[in-house]
């Protein structure tokens, strides 16, 4: 089998096209409703379809109780307690604002935020440690990239594994190009133009599948990996190395290993990022990788399941010392205010002083949900977690609609001997398959209407009445994770949905509904099953 090409990008620096973002600030804030201002404050992937009520990952902007939500790898919908929390906020933030401005409130929310967020994930200890704040994973790529990157005499090179398994719009990100249409901040742009006066980085992109979808073996992406490196280092280059823990569908790669190998060899030369936007880490990992100098990208909307678009980027101390005096490109400017940043880092004093306040209230709500899972003894989680991954992945190898994509161990023995509940998968990806006439897999366009069937109550509809479905599982609504392409079959280019655990369920579960928890989701693949075997695809 032949592996899909590694996709380097080289931009041409003597006629990329770039464009000049205007910026004059994100305009007055409205304080009047929480909802709105869940939706606002990122890109154009946030934004509600005015027909559904949607974001681009299927979510609305205040609590569903009877969706149910196995899709954190995504986005999930807020939960009350977390809507609840961001109301809280927000009617402080009202009264706040009477006195100050609104800049001065929302610098003194996010430092307080900032002192939390590092306390939850327990590394509140390390010295120097350092947080900026983004309104997504994206952003952060952009932020961390522009903060590294080198001039047109030595770009740097950035390396990250296939976008699909981490995201369509990191490569533009990574580039310095507009990767949507809306900034953070609310100005319009051109997606995928260069922006003026970016620095220069050209991105390698890393195949993870072969053309069937199977997943290469790591010790060839990581031998790739250490070539670009090498070589790239030996042309006078910097190295922008990103390492995904975890991806879309539960991969480490390249391996830690390899990673610290690298950095090991050319610790002047190789700058590491760990994309750990899932969020789906043990304190104890994320220590480890904080520990060895690498920056940290989290986000609150994905495992810890807050509303969709608040990151987080953490510097350890050596990290911070070397890029807190460097400004962000003055094209950055919409994409980031002052507040976003500790008070001494240079470039904040460069920002616009301006509110984002739809951040400040999706990170408030993530903070909610992580307070809740933080509470919960690591051998609960653990527990649970093993248990939960047992009963799922017997009901996907046991059923001849599911085909369940190989994922390798998770591993970062190299790393730490800590054995954390992060070991545990919590990501489960299967391709559906026609259970009849010599098991077929579903299209990519089928998959995404079974995703889209697998949210409706289908009691009721004309096209299922009648059909033999148990009313609970007809009437059940249920999130999956949205569909991730993975190569292809018989010549049918397929995807793979995925069930996920999330903080949110961990603390449901070790409250004494475990069951409860495990027969949702059981009960999502069941009703899964069903549209397969009933349908006329």
């Amino acid at each position: 089998m032949k592996a899909l090409k590694s996709n380097i990008i080289e931009f041409d620096r003597t006629a990329r096209r770039r464009e000049t973002v205007s910026y004059g600030g994100p305009p007055q804030p409205d304080l009047s409703s929480t909802s709105p201002l869940l939706a606002a404050g990122g890109d154009a992937r946030i934004f509600l379809d005015g027909v559904s009520g949607l974001n681009k990952y299927g979510c609305q902007a205040f609590p569903d109780a009877g969706l149910a939500a196995f899709a954190s790898s995504t986005a999930s919908v807020i939960s009350e307690p977390a809507f609840a929390a961001a109301e809280r906020l927000r009617g402080r933030l009202l009264v706040a604002v009477t006195g100050e401005t609104p800049a001065a409130v929302y610098t003194r929310e996010l430092n307080r935020m900032r002192r939390e967020l590092v306390e939850l994930c327990g590394v509140a200890d390390l010295a120097g440690l350092e947080a900026v704040f983004a309104a997504s994973g994206t952003d952060i790529h952009l932020i961390a990239s522009q903060l590294a990157g080198g001039s047109d005499a030595a770009p740097t090179l950035a390396i990250m594994i296939d976008p699909e398994e981490t995201g369509a719009c990191v490569p533009s990100a990574l580039s310095g190009r507009h990767f949507s249409t809306r900034t953070a901040l609310g100005e319009r742009a051109v997606q995928g133009a260069a922006m003026d006066g970016g620095n220069i980085v050209d991105v390698a992109s890393l195949a993870m599948r072969f053309e069937d979808g199977t997943l290469r073996p790591a010790a060839a992406v990581d031998a790739e990996v250490e070539a670009l490196v090498t070589a790239a280092v030996a042309m006078g280059r910097r190295v922008f190395l990103i390492l995904v823990d975890v991806s879309k569908t539960g991969i480490i790669a390249p391996s830690p290993a390899c990673v610290l190998a690298l950095r090991r060899r050319f610790p002047d030369q190789v700058d590491v990022l760990v994309d750990a936007c899932q969020f789906r880490l043990a304190p104890s990992t994320l220590r480890a990788y904080l520990e060895q100098g690498f920056m940290v990208a989290l986000t609150g909307s994905k495992f810890v399941t807050g509303p969709t678009f608040s990151g987080a980027l953490l510097f350890p101390a050596s990290a911070a010392r070397r890029f807190r005096g460097r400004l962000l490109p003055q094209a950055l400017q919409p994409y980031s205010a002052r507040g976003d940043w500790p008070p001494s880092w240079t470039t904040a004093k460069a920002l616009q002083d301006v509110a984002n306040f739809g951040l400040l209230l999706r990170w408030e709500a993530a903070l909610e949900e992580l307070r809740a899972f933080r509470a919960v003894p690591e051998t609960e989680v653990a527990n649970f977690l093993r248990d939960f991954a047992g009963v799922v992945q017997e009901r996907l190898s046991s059923d001849p609609v599911f085909a369940p994509l190989a994922v390798p161990r998770l591993d970062r023995s190299a790393l730490t001997d800590v054995a954390d509940w992060d070991r545990i998968p919590t990501i489960f990806s299967f391709v559906l398959h026609h259970a009849h006439g010599g098991r077929q897999a579903l299209t990519r366009e089928e998959t995404a209407q079974v995703y889209r069937l697998l949210q409706v109550d289908l009691n009721g509809l004309p096209d299922f009445d009648g059909a033999g479905l148990r009313d609970d599982i007809a009437s059940l609504r249920c999130q999956l994770g949205q569909p991730v392409a993975c190569g292809g079959r018989d010549g049918l280019a397929v995807s793979a949905l995925r069930l996920c655990a999330s903080a949110r369920l961990i603390v449901e579960a070790t409250t004494g509904n475990a069951a409860a928890v495990t027969a949702r989701a059981l009960a999502a693949l069941d009703k899964a099953a069903w549209l397969v075997e009933s349908s006329s695809f």
